[in-house]
């Protein structure tokens, strides 16, 4: 759903809006993939979010209470399908109530109801990614002068973990902790949160604040999922019998964004030359890579883009998410000569080239700008 025609469905849904309600619309480029609403008052927030991921559409509703003081005593959170209704076999509904020194969950399903208490000092939820209007009540409290840089945080499952607040000066605060994602958010002098930036997390959506009095189900009705956003694919390059070269990686698109120094691969970051899992080189021959030497096995490849050069890393752990990278592993790195793509590429494309039988060549190409590197093959025994 495109933000312009998802802007004229919630005007038609809109009803008259309260003071204290509010929506943010999260896109991911040119892309809608969830909107949420709330309503703050001095008691509680109470809201609902709606997200379109994978092959699903799935809504949260969500409800903080708050004591006299501004601190949490309790919450619910239910996770919905489309339609409002419970997934199959899952919990209907999660409740907690927090005191002084515990948190207490109980997990809700048709049939049961699931209790856990644990010691916990002045508690709050977890929230889910996309829910991000209940922070507000943590921005009250530092305001006031309370200490919300770990607080403890009880999630739908799992244990008590710590979620907070960190200043970054001016009206802008950075997520920490056991977050999904150290999001940035903006916040007025009221503590109303006006935009989440995710810019400099693998999760790249942005969102501002907007009217609350939407109808979230009837946005659930007319949102579709969006399928795979980054597919996985597999690339490869012989070189004489029994010699080959693969890459596993996956397939971002730039949907509108800036890429070389922009949003996608920020200067200096190390990003993971993909999406999702970290991208994997397996080689069944020796290879030689700038000044590196390379046993045949299996590496993960990441890209440093910065002022002085873009350059491709090579690294000796394999198996993790493309955000678990280790520098201690790696095995050293080399300049990719960078170019200008004859046309825009807007879905990463890995390309390997054998150009003879002991020397090969990866190719980068994203947006505007190509990376090149070539390697040498130990010939066959």
């Amino acid at each position: 759903m495109r933000p312009l025609l998802l802007s004229i469905a919630l005007l038609a849904c809109a009803t008259p809006l309260s003071a204290q309600s509010a929506s943010l619309v999260y896109t991911l480029g040119k892309d809608t993939v969830a909107i949420e609403q709330w309503t703050r008052s001095a008691t509680s927030v109470d809201g609902e979010m709606v997200q379109r991921n994978g092959a699903a559409v799935a809504r949260i509703r969500y409800r903080l209470a708050l004591g006299r003081d501004g601190r949490p005593t309790g919450g619910e959170l239910a996770r919905m399908q489309a339609d409002g209704t419970p997934f199959p076999g899952a919990a209907k509904l999660t409740r907690f109530t927090f005191t002084a020194d515990s948190a207490v969950r109980e997990v809700v399903f048709a049939d049961s109801t699931q209790r856990r208490a644990f010691a916990a000092r002045q508690a709050t939820m977890n929230l889910p990614t996309f829910v991000y209007g209940p922070f507000e009540a943590l921005a009250a409290l530092r305001r006031r002068g309370a200490a919300v840089d770990s607080v403890p945080a009880l999630g739908t499952g799992g244990n008590v973990t710590a979620i907070g607040l960190q200043a970054l000066g001016g009206d802008t605060v950075r997520l920490r902790g056991a977050v999904p994602y150290q999001m940035l958010l903006r916040l007025d002098a009221r503590d109303r949160l006006l935009s989440v930036d995710g810019s400099f997390t693998t999760n790249k959506v942005l969102a501002t604040r907007g009217d609350g009095g939407l109808d979230i189900a009837a946005i659930a009705r007319a949102m579709r999922p969006t399928g795979v956003l980054s597919v996985r694919e597999t690339v490869r390059a012989a070189f004489g019998p029994g010699g080959m070269v693969l890459l596993d990686y996956g397939r971002p698109h730039v949907r509108e964004r800036s890429v070389w120094g922009g949003t996608l691969v920020p200067l200096d970051s190390i990003w993971r030359a993909g999406a999702n899992d970290a991208t994997h080189l397996f080689t069944t021959r020796t290879l030689t890579l700038g000044g590196m030497t390379l046993a045949p096995g299996m590496y993960t490849l990441w890209v440093q883009h910065t002022r002085a050069g873009t350059f491709l890393i090579v690294n000796r752990q394999t198996g993790q998410w493309g955000t678990q990278y280790d520098p201690a592993q790696d095995v050293g790195r080399v300049e990719l000569a960078m170019g200008a793509t004859p046309a825009h590429v807007e879905e990463l494309t890995i390309t390997l080239r054998a150009l003879g039988p002991v020397r090969g060549a990866i190719d980068l190409a994203w947006a505007d700008r190509m990376g090149t590197v070539q390697f040498g093959v130990s010939a066959p025994r």
